[in-house]
């Protein structure tokens, strides 16, 4: 069963650009270069929340035994390169994994 793996971070309006361009530069095209088994895509999402701005990545994996090759038995540990710990005020230390029941498009 498909399982998408939801994660969130937060930082300042000012920094929100160069998180953003490091995700998209560095931490996505090396998650992809691991070549995961099972791995299908990655979304990333943003929205301005009080004085920080928030940061939302979803995983799409076909199983979780895929999740597992990716983050190793203690899966639910959130990946936050150091890099991305630099720019970042806080974040999830763990991750959430749910899996997709029904899967709707229109149009």
């Amino acid at each position: 069963m498909t399982v998408k793996r939801v994660w969130r971070g937060w930082t300042t309006p000012e920094n929100a650009p160069h998180y953003e361009a490091l995700l998209k530069s560095e931490v996505f095209p090396g998650i992809e270069a691991k070549k995961i088994p099972g791995y299908l895509a990655i979304e990333l999402l943003r929205r301005p929340v009080g004085d920080e701005v928030e940061f939302m990545t979803v995983m799409t994996f076909e199983s979780l035994d895929n999740v597992i090759a990716f983050q190793g038995e203690d899966y639910e540990r959130a990946y936050v390169p150091d890099a991305a710990q630099k720019v970042l005020n806080r974040w999830d230390q763990t991750s959430a994994h749910f899996e997709i029941l029904e899967k709707r498009n229109y149009g």
